[in-house]
């Protein structure tokens, strides 16, 4: 079968997903997303195991003692030899593999621009701590760490904007 092919090669990559990564604990609705893409993996391997057999034969002796109208499970069991269903086969339509592909390309490009982001946020963050502000700062270091700040200040105090941040205006 080739859709049980399919499932079992996903659930071998799935098990090399790294699930604790900060990446999935970020934000609670991804947290509750990945944590019910997992749930949902981890039926799919049990009920892939379950399935892995063939079922075994069909005891009709026994249903035709339990039962009070054998002429029903002799209907069946006639059925049930008589029968010979093709076997279903399930075939990935080209369409829908170039959707999923396009979804994983967009994924690894929004994964790139968030470990960007990352390590954006994880220079900033070394700035901020190296920069800190303690009672020894001056106002001209403060100019140095934050020239924005110290542009916005001049540009008050030029226009003689003394309380244009306080509440009380």
């Amino acid at each position: 079968m080739a859709f049980s092919g399919a499932i079992r090669r996903t659930a071998q990559r799935l098990s090399k997903v790294e699930w604790s990564s900060p990446v999935f604990k970020g934000d609670n609705e991804l947290s509750s997303m990945v944590a019910g893409f997992r749930a949902w993996t981890a039926q799919a391997d049990a009920m892939a195991e379950k399935y892995s057999a063939a079922p075994g034969p069909i005891d009709f002796a026994s249903a035709k003692k339990s039962v009070r109208d054998v002429s029903l499970v002799e209907s069946l069991e006639k059925m049930y030899t008589s029968s010979s269903p093709p076997p279903l086969t399930y075939e990935w339509s080209k369409e829908d593999q170039a959707a999923k592909a396009q979804l994983i390309e967009d994924a690894k490009a929004g994964l790139a621009f968030t470990q960007e982001m990352i390590e954006d946020t994880e220079r900033e963050i070394a700035y901020l701590r190296t920069h800190r502000t303690t009672r020894e700062t001056s106002t001209s270091d403060m100019k140095e760490i934050y020239p924005d700040i110290a542009e916005e200040v001049e540009k008050e105090i030029e226009n003689r904007e003394w309380f244009k941040d306080t509440l009380n205006k």
